[in-house]
């Protein structure tokens, strides 16, 4: 298993903040050596808090690719969509050139979109920076523990999802770990129990990711599965 480097912040506040100054960060360097960012965004509330902070900073929006690890099969318009928060709290207050923003046509059903998906992924490889959350069921993206493997697959459909809405897309393990560094966000207590079992080195999906880099986490006191009950 990839090391992880353990981080943790006072609360979700600082959780975001932490967040928004290492994709920053990640950003300046990319651009830097390679002339752009590729970033993969999650969905959740700790990233939207995130994005919100983004939106506020100084970049070079023009070099920034903006791609999504999953998305619920909703419509375009359905506020549930990963896709349409990102937009509303970040990317439509910034510079982005909308043809650099991949959103996964999820509308379309699982299997079509991710057959749609697959080869904006595959020619975006690696990415310089993915973004993932940490469900309390231990789902990461939406790849949920006792899911089968794909180990091949870059985007994958996903029918049967424990958590609604059931049809989903999301990028596979295999795709999250074509990326140059990892960031987790991770807040809130009904987090706990799902942290500790990564910590413990459990069976997760998340515990399966190997970036060509590092693996950062960054979680509050009320997630961290030291703090009193």
């Amino acid at each position: 298993m990839k090391t992880v480097h353990w981080e943790l912040a006072k609360d979700e506040e600082e959780v975001a903040a932490r967040a928004c100054r290492q994709v920053l960060l990640a950003a300046n360097q990319a651009i830097a050596a390679r002339g752009r960012f590729r970033i993969v965004l999650a969905g959740g509330r700790t990233p939207e808090q995130t994005y919100r902070l983004l939106s506020e900073i100084d970049t070079d929006w023009h070099r920034w690719q903006i791609y999504f690890g999953d998305e619920r099969c909703l419509p375009v318009d359905d506020p549930q969509r990963n896709s349409l928060m990102a937009s509303r709290v970040w990317l439509n207050r910034v510079a982005i050139l909308p043809a650099n923003i991949h959103a996964i046509p999820a509308e379309l059903g699982p299997l079509k979109a991710a057959q749609s998906y697959e080869p904006l992924v595959r020619e975006a490889l690696p990415f310089d920076l993915v973004l993932l959350g940490l469900g309390g069921d231990g789902h990461t993206a939406s790849l949920f523990p006792d899911m089968p493997v794909q180990k091949k697959t870059l985007v994958q459909p996903v029918f049967h999802a424990p958590k609604a809405p059931s049809e989903r897309v999301t990028l596979s393990a295999a795709a999250l770990s074509q990326s140059q560094d990892i960031l987790v966000l991770v807040s809130g207590e009904e987090k706990r129990q799902a942290l500790a079992a990564w910590q413990r080195g459990e069976s997760l999906p998340i515990s399966t990711l190997q970036p060509l880099g590092d693996i950062t986490a960054i979680y509050d006191r009320e997630a961290n599965p030291g703090s009193p009950a």
